[in-house]
C-alpha cells in the first residue's frame, strides 16, 4: 500500500471474542476468552508494524465479535497505543459495539473514560422470544438497562441495532421494537433484515427445512413500516439499513462517520484476525484464525492472508453497489471522471427501465434508489452491470 488517498481514513479493530455465538452470525469469533491478553498484545504488535502509516484517521471502530467482553482497561490500552502509532485527529469518532449482556454501569463508564465517544448497542429486539430465537445472551430488560447506563456513563452519541424479518414476525412485534427503540431517543439506528448465512446454526436449520424464512412480501411490508415510523420520529434514512436522528441547530450530522467510509470507498485499515483493509486499489484480509494471526506477528510479519488489486471492472461494480446503498446515490460526474465513461449512454437502456419501474431517481448528476428501489438493490445493480 504505497500510494494513499488524501481522504481521512478509518481504523477498524476486530475483537474476536463472544460469550456465545449468535445463531445467525458468520463473523469470525471465539467463545474461549483465555486468549484475550495474547490477542491485545498481538494487536499492539500489528500496530507497531504499521506505525507511521501515511494516513490521517478520523474514526476508530471496535467491532467483533463482542468488543464489550473485554475489560475497559484493555480497550483503553488499545486506544492509547493506536494514538501513539497513528495520526489520529483529536475529534475522531471512536465507536465500540456492545452486547447488553456483557456490560454494567461501571464498565460503560470505563469505556467512556478510556476514550470511546460513540457506542453501538446490539439490542436486535425488545422481544424475549425473538432474542431467544437469535441466540442472544441478553433479555429485553437488559437491553433497556444498557441504554440507560450508557447515557449515565456520558455517551451522547448512541446507536441501537435491530433485526427484522424473523420467521413468523408480524407487524405488531416489529412496530413494538421500533417504538421502544425510538423511545430511548438514540442518535442512530441500524435496522437489518435477518439473513441465513451458510454454515451458521441458523443457515443449517434453514437448509434442513427446520426454519421457514419470512416471505419477501412480508419483509417488504416490515421495511415500509420501518421507514414510516422512523420518518415520523425524526430520523433520516441515509443508507438502506441506517438512520440518523436529524441534527438540531449547533449539532453536526449524527450519521456514522466510520460506516460511511465503506460506502464511499474511503481508505480504512483493519487490525485483528479476519479484519479487512482497503487503500486505493488494494484490498487485503488478515488471517481468520487467532493462532495463525498471533504466530505471524510473533515472527515480526503482518498477518495478511491474501490481498488483491481491484480491476477497473471490479471497482466500477463496487462503486455502483456501494454508492447506491446511500440516499445520495451515485455521483455521476465523479464516476464518469474516474472510469472514463458516459453514465447515461453506458447504462441507458437499463436506466430507462429502472426509472419507469420507479426503482431509481435520475438526474444529470445523480442516480439514487427510490424508497421502493431500496428493497431491490442487488437486482438493480445486476440489471446495470448486465448491460
Amino acid at each position: 500500500m504505497n500510494k494513499v488517498s488524501s481522504e481521512n481514513a478509518g481504523l477498524y479493530i476486530h475483537i474476536p471474542f463472544c460469550e456465545k455465538k449468535c445463531a445467525y452470525c458468520d463473523f469470525y469469533s471465539l467463545t474461549d476468552l483465555t486468549a484475550v491478553d495474547a490477542f491485545v498484545d498481538g494487536v499492539i504488535r500489528e500496530m507497531a508494524l504499521l506505525k507511521n502509516l501515511p494516513l490521517v484517521f478520523d474514526t476508530i471502530y471496535l467491532g467483533g465479535g463482542t468488543p464489550s467482553v473485554l475489560p475497559a482497561r484493555k480497550i483503553e490500552k488499545l486506544l492509547s497505543r493506536a494514538s501513539n502509532c497513528f495520526d489520529i485527529q483529536k475529534d475522531a469518532e471512536i465507536t465500540i459495539e456492545v452486547n447488553p449482556g456483557t456490560v454494567d454501569r461501571d464498565k460503560l463508564r470505563g469505556f467512556r473514560k478510556g476514550g470511546v465517544n460513540r457506542i453501538n448497542i446490539g439490542v436486535q429486539s425488545f422481544s424475549n422470544a425473538a432474542l431467544d430465537f437469535l441466540g442472544r445472551i441478553h433479555t429485553a430488560d437488559q437491553a433497556a438497562s444498557a441504554v440507560s447506563h450508557a447515557r449515565q456513563a456520558g455517551f451522547d452519541n448512541l446507536g441501537l441495532d435491530l433485526i427484522c424479518g424473523l420467521p413468523g414476525q408480524n407487524a405488531t412485534v416489529w412496530q413494538n421494537d421500533l417504538e421502544q427503540a425510538v423511545g430511548f431517543s438514540p442518535e442512530h439506528l441500524s435496522c437489518y433484515t435477518l439473513t441465513y448465512e451458510k454454515g451458521t446454526p441458523l443457515g443449517k436449520k434453514k437448509a434442513k427445512g427446520l426454519v421457514e424464512p419470512l416471505g419477501d412480501d412480508a419483509v417488504a411490508d416490515l421495511f415500509i413500516m420501518m421507514q414510516r415510523i422512523l420518518d415520523q420520529a425524526g430520523y433520516e434514512q441515509y443508507e438502506i439499513a441506517n438512520f440518523a436522528r436529524l441534527p438540531t441547530a449547533g449539532i453536526a450530522s449524527l450519521r456514522s462517520r466510520h460506516n460511511q467510509k465503506y460506502w464511499t470507498s474511503a481508505p480504512y485499515i483493519g487490525l485483528g484476525p479476519s479484519a479487512h483493509s482497503f487503500v486505493e486499489l488494494e484490498r487485503r484480509w488478515n488471517a481468520a484464525d487467532l493462532h495463525t494471526y498471533l504466530s505471524r506477528l510473533k515472527q515480526g510479519v503482518l498477518p495478511v492472508e491474501t490481498s488483491e488489486t481491484l480491476t477497473p471492472e471490479q471497482r466500477l461494480t463496487e462503486t455502483l453497489y456501494l454508492e447506491l446503498r446511500t440516499m445520495e446515490g451515485i455521483d455521476i460526474p465523479r464516476l464518469e471522471q474516474t472510469f472514463g465513461l458516459n453514465f447515461h449512454k453506458h447504462y441507458g437502456n437499463a436506466l430507462d427501465d429502472l426509472v419507469q419501474e420507479k426503482l431509481i431517481e435520475l438526474t444529470e448528476k445523480r442516480c439514487a434508489l427510490t424508497r421502493k428501489g431500496m428493497r431491490f438493490l442487488d437486482g438493480i445493480v445486476g440489471q446495470l452491470i448486465g448491460q
